[in-house]
């Protein structure tokens, strides 16, 4: 059993045939997913699809990109959003440098407000993070010296240093299909220095499909892929892969309830 830790299932690309992609995710042994708030607006429906469907689980946040149209938002008003047993989660949230689509410090300032939320709800934090590897670090270093929160950083795409930084205050490290691309060497080498009881497996579909689905839309089941190839990368047998990450994720997410997958 797998479970896809990081995906978008309210995205339009997956409106026209969402039971289709659950039920191929299922398929493929993915029978657990979370699907993740990018803004707030999206909520009530985020929640909705949560609700649905047995084994999906939802997040509460606001994306770095999403800042700006957000400033007004604080830690109260997301932790109200966590009241329902779907919601295992907060984020995602973070910096995001590369586009800069939202000013740093309006991006920071969030990303403290959904701190203080994870440490007052003890949800884990889910943490975007790009071109902003020190920010990112400090921030979370200064929080934690406030009181400790639990997290992981999501769709681990950068150096070392970040994963060694993140690791020593306790977070987790969630793979997406990057490590399956060509030219992400430097990743893989990175992902190797990463203990197997930290890592955590996503799609953050529908974007970044792993090889051999290069190029197309990325749906849940499409996680088996970055598993296997995860597998040969530490040479360690896949379904040891399945199982340490499935359990991974439930020590992370503890609100999340494991008699909701289906089959079990």
């Amino acid at each position: 059993m797998l479970i896809d830790s990081h995906c978008h299932l309210d995205f339009s690309e997956f409106s026209s045939e969402l039971d289709s992609v659950i039920y191929r995710a299922r398929t493929a042994g993915v029978m657990g997913m979370l699907t993740i708030s990018t803004k707030l607006s999206q909520s009530k429906k985020i929640q909705e699809i949560a609700e649905r469907f047995d084994g999906v689980w939802c997040s509460m946040g606001i994306h770095p990109h999403e800042a700006e149209h957000h400033q007004k938002v604080s830690k109260d008003d997301l932790i109200n959003l966590t009241n329902f047993k779907s919601v295992i989660g907060i984020g995602e949230t973070g910096l995001d440098y590369y586009y800069e689509n939202s000013p740093k410090v309006v991006q920071q300032n969030l990303f403290r407000s959904h701190i203080q939320a994870a440490r007052e709800t003890g949800l884990p934090l889910i943490i975007h993070t790009r071109e902003a590897d020190s920010d990112t670090i400090g921030i979370l270093k200064e929080e934690m010296e406030q009181g400790s929160f639990r997290g992981l950083i999501h769709c681990f795409s950068t150096s070392r240093w970040l994963a060694e930084q993140a690791l020593s205050l306790g977070m987790y490290i969630s793979i997406s299909g990057i490590v399956t691309f060509k030219n992400a060497n430097e990743l893989r080498a990175s992902i190797k220095s990463i203990p197997l009881d930290r890592l955590l497996v996503e799609t953050d579909s529908p974007y970044l499909s792993p090889v051999p689905n290069r190029g197309k839309r990325n749906e849940p089941s499409f996680v088996l892929h970055t598993a296997k190839y995860l597998s040969e990368l530490l040479s360690v047998n896949l379904n040891e892969i399945c199982n340490t990450t499935t359990a991974n994720f439930f020590t992370l997410f503890t609100k999340a309830n494991q008699k909701e997958i289906v089959g079990l």
